[in-house]
């Protein structure tokens, strides 16, 4: 129900209630003042009747009270007079008239006329006579002195004494035929000035009703998104005329601020699509979205901020696994990460798994990027709209789509976010991609720089020269290394490398070719251990290599191994080929010594009696060869 209507209603509902309060009201009014005039007319009446009889008993006239009281009965407003003798006038005077006790003969109630007869005191009430509601008074003329002349002088009795009673009686069929009349005209009044009121109202409601429908449509699309609508003004300001009230303020108000909404909100959509790089189509509810950009935005400044803070990659792509699963419900995704240098894909998350092989794409883009179309573009790639555009998407299910997105780094695509998308999900995805744009977009430098900083690092933690950790990486990350051998409760072993006579190289051939058998040494060493062993230049011609997970025989085959590979090879020289042979020592972690740092010295003492006892051999640490004494 409008406005309009309820304003009615509720005017429409007053009138009437007011109707018939106003009704009842005069109606009861009316009843009691026709009571009220009843009885003043009969007291009027009674003592007409009591100045009358005196009158006739002093000029002796008594004997023509009948005609008295037949004229006084004709009266208007009268209906029949009587005159009841008490019980002392009755005594002195005889019963009188038989008109003057007609109601006890003809047998109606002396109840009334009795009690005035005993009280002295008058009474009033309303009965029927002949079908006829009259209003009968009951009213007692009482003995008094006063006066001239007064009852004492014609009736002997004693002051006080109750001389008769006076019925009269009194029509109310009139009285009540002019009330309602009256009660009818009454009502009809206010029932024409209510029509003239509400038709008044209608017509002054109109402009207030006609703006608050324009009010709630112009809210409603404002709502929905749409700033275009209008609110026509009622009074004359629009014709250029004076005559426009509050309606028109607050009509002209609401268009104002309907244009500065349209206005800020269009600059506002306008400036963070450029932002997201992005441009909004003017469908659908703009201010819904435009909230949701800002608040997208908003999200990635603190996305931002989060990886920022972060201390390695893997953080940041753990943040953006769990960005495209809990935000943007992506359950299916694969995150790669490209070195430029080798031109290779390496996967990094894989549906939130980490260290797995591809899923959805063909494993050449680990060999080759350039097979990548994102990767090679540097351009997002929309198979979901254009399906087969890329040729190494691998579909898990039938129906399956793929975006793929790149993250930019220095200029080209540093990493490849890809999104498995089911058929029935393409439509939102398509919506939700460009949001998920702004958060690579951001992720890109933040990469870089960690990149960089890895880097840095990295070449800080190696050796230049062969390209193995340095003992500073040791140093740094033994600790956690033991630390998972306890929790793994394995073993690692150590062996500690050195080449004999290395001296004599440098001395003989120069630093150049003792340079060039160190980076053969390394290669023998890489090519002979496990990606998750550790190589490392211990100092000088000195290597170490920590086994993980590894005891003492089996790393005491791979020492075997190792010398055997190093004795073969020939390293190439400007003046020939130069062979040499290496000896180790071998310890074991927490077999010899639960101190790692012990370990290592326990290996370095078995590589010192590998030399002892000829060089070219593997020497298992033992208890007898530490001599506490000889170490500190």
């Amino acid at each position: 129900m409008n406005l309009k209507d309820k304003t009615m209603m509720f005017y429409v509902s007053t009138l009437v209630a007011l109707l018939l309060v106003l009704t009842a009201f005069s109606a009861l009014s009316f009843h009691y003042f026709s009571i009220y005039a009843a009885e003043m007319h009969a007291r009027s009446v009674a003592e007409t009747v009591k100045v009358g009889l005196t009158e006739s008993m002093i000029h002796g006239t008594i004997d023509k009270r009948q005609q008295f009281l037949t004229r006084l009965s004709a009266v208007p407003g009268v209906q029949r007079v009587r005159v009841i003798r008490g019980p002392a006038v009755v005594n002195q005077f005889g019963p009188g008239i038989a008109l003057d006790h007609a109601g006890v003969k003809n047998g109606e109630e002396t109840g009334g006329i009795d009690l005035a007869m005993v009280t002295g005191k008058a009474s009033f009430e309303k009965t029927s006579t002949s079908g006829e509601l009259v209003y009968r008074a009951l009213i007692p003329y009482v003995a008094n002195d006063l006066g001239t002349p007064n009852c004492l002088q014609c009736h002997v009795v004693s002051v006080g004494t109750v001389l008769g009673v006076v019925a009269i009686d009194i029509p109310l069929a009139e009285k009540r035929r002019n009330g309602l009349i009256a009660v009818g005209l009454i009502s009809l009044a206010v029932f024409l000035v209510a029509l003239a009121g509400l038709a008044i109202l209608r017509r002054m409601m109109k402009p207030l009703a006609d703006t608050a429908h324009a009010v709630q449509e112009v809210t409603a699309q404002a709502v929905g998104g749409d700033f275009s609508g209008r609110i026509r003004l009622q009074g004359g300001r629009a014709g250029g005329r004076h005559s426009a009230d509050e309606l028109d303020d607050i009509a002209l108000n609401i268009n104002h601020l309907m244009e500065f909404l349209e206005r800020e909100v269009t600059t506002i959509r306008t400036r963070v699509g450029q932002l997201m790089g992005h441009h909004l189509n003017d469908g659908g509810n703009q201010l819904a979205l435009t909230a949701e950009m800002v608040e997208s935005l908003v999200a990635v400044a603190q996305f931002k901020q989060a990886i920022e803070e972060d201390q390695t990659k893997l953080d940041i792509y753990l943040r953006l696994a769990d960005m495209l699963r809990n935000k943007y419900d992506f359950k299916r995704f694969s995150i790669y990460e490209i070195a430029p240098s080798k031109n290779r894909m390496t996967p990094i998350l894989i549906d939130d798994e980490a260290g797995v092989a591809c899923r959805y794409c063909d494993p050449q883009v680990t060999v080759d990027a350039s097979f990548c179309r994102a990767r090679r573009t540097g351009r997002e790639v929309n198979a979901v709209d254009f399906p087969g555009l890329c040729t190494m998407f691998r579909p898990a299910e039938a129906g399956d789509s793929h975006i793929c997105l790149p993250i930019t780094q220095t200029g080209s695509a540093g990493c490849v976010v890809q999104m498995v998308i089911a058929a029935e999900h393409s439509p939102l995805a398509r919506l939700m991609t460009p949001f998920i744009a702004v958060y690579l977009r951001e992720a890109g430098p933040v990469l870089e720089a960690k990149r960089l900083m890895e880097h840095l690092r990295e070449n800080s933690l190696r050796d230049a020269m062969t390209g193995l950790y340095n003992r500073r990486f040791l140093e740094e990350y033994i600790s956690t290394l033991v630390a998972g051998s306890q929790r793994r409760k394995s073993a690692i072993t150590v062996l500690m490398l050195d080449l004999d006579f290395f001296k004599q190289v440098n001395d003989t051939h120069g630093h150049e070719a003792g340079d060039k058998v160190l980076k053969t040494l390394a290669d023998v060493l890489l090519r002979n251990v496990r990606r998750s062993d550790i190589a490392v230049r211990y100092g000088g011609e000195e290597f170490l290599l920590a086994l993980m997970d590894t005891g003492a025989d089996a790393a005491m085959k791979v020492a075997e191994k190792i010398r055997g590979e190093v004795e073969a090879t020939k390293v190439p020289l400007p003046g020939g080929m130069l062979q040499k042979t290496i000896s180790i020592g071998v310890a074991e972690f927490p077999g010899d010594s639960d101190t790692f740092w012990q370990v290592v010295k326990f290996a370095d003492v078995a590589l010192y009696a590998a030399k002892a006892s000829g060089r070219n051999r593997v020497a298992r640490f033992t208890s007898d060869m530490w001599d506490v004494d000889a170490h500190y």
